[in-house]
């Protein structure tokens, strides 16, 4: 599509999520690129602007930056849905299921996609006293402890010594009753961007993380620039290749579209074991998709042209 034929572009970021600080980054990013290439897109930030204002505005379709929950769980692509306003990626059923980490892990074990060990924990459950000591005998250390919906590592803990699993699951419990307390896997963390190519879920090139710190934190992700990212990865190609399929079938069972990733990690084995899916990726200048697609010769500008090319509500 040419620049002029995409009309009035709302480009949505910010919001009210825990993530929101990366949210605008991404925004930003965005705009500035639909904007260098010709597109008539203006930022919207459902923060203090309702979406009633789209139509009202005249606005053709959305480009959606959120991160986190009411941007990327589904409650907002519901709403889109309603107003039959196209917007980018996912669709309502897996957004809410790609940003619930639990179910995520249920519908992959069903189909075969390997994931990590792991316990949940209800903080709405208040009735059953939790044997924290148990779950780490079972599971091991170290374990990581996370929220089941959130995103940005935000609420995640390493628990590396006997006895700490309580203050991780208080800590994530914060941002989400349900927490997942998942078993280490101890070689390497993973990544592979997922792009709509023609109507094709396309993978782009893996990309392994090596963080400075312990593990990929928020502080890594966002805003250390000691965290190294190889790409290519040093994996074998035909290893890359059966990693990139099974990271588009995993994408596809929870009904991705457009584009997303898929996050996992290898054991000393060199077995992968399936994280999660990442519905609205991060598009700051620390984030993965965009440094894939630079791998495979695809500028950020044209990213984003991409990704907008892809909008389509229902």
């Amino acid at each position: 599509m040419k620049p002029a034929e995409f009309g009035k572009v709302a480009v949505m970021f910010g919001g009210d999520s825990a993530e929101r600080e990366v949210s605008l980054k991404s925004g930003a990013a965005v705009l500035a690129a639909l904007c260098a290439a010709g597109v008539d897109a203006y930022a919207f930030d459902p923060h203090d602007q309702p979406l009633t204002q789209l139509r009202e505005g005249g606005f053709a379709r959305v480009f959606i930056a959120l991160h986190g929950q009411g941007g990327e769980d589904g409650k907002l692509q519901g709403a889109l849905d309603l107003l039959r306003m196209p917007y980018t990626g996912s669709g309502v059923l897996a957004s809410a299921l790609a940003m619930d980490k639990w179910r995520t892990k249920l519908i992959w074990q069903a189909s075969g996609i390997p994931v990590p060990d792991y316990a949940l924990l209800d903080a709405r459950n208040s009735s059953a006293a939790t044997d924290f000591a148990a779950i780490e005998a079972r599971l091991g250390l170290p374990l990581f402890v996370k929220p089941a919906n959130e995103g940005s590592s935000i609420g995640i803990s390493k628990v590396s010594q006997p006895g700490g699993l309580a203050a991780a699951y208080a800590e994530a419990a914060k941002y989400d009753p349900l927490v997942i307390v998942e078993r280490f896997i101890d070689a390497g963390e993973y990544t592979i961007g997922i792009i709509d190519v023609a109507g094709v879920l396309q993978a782009l090139p893996m990309i392994q993380i090596v963080p400075a710190g312990e593990y990929y934190d928020y502080q890594a992700k966002y805003l250390r620039d000691d965290t190294r990212y190889l790409c290519p990865c040093a994996l074998p190609e035909t290893r890359q290749k059966e990693l990139a399929e099974q990271a588009l079938k995993a994408f596809a069972i929870l009904g991705g579209r457009g584009w997303g990733r898929v996050d996992l990690m290898l054991d000393k084995a060199g077995s992968a074991y399936f994280l999660e899916v990442n519905s609205a990726p991060g598009m700051t200048d620390h984030s993965l998709v965009p440094m894939a697609a630079k791998a495979a010769g695809i500028g950020f500008g044209e990213l984003v042209l991409r990704i907008l090319e892809g909008a389509r509500f229902g």
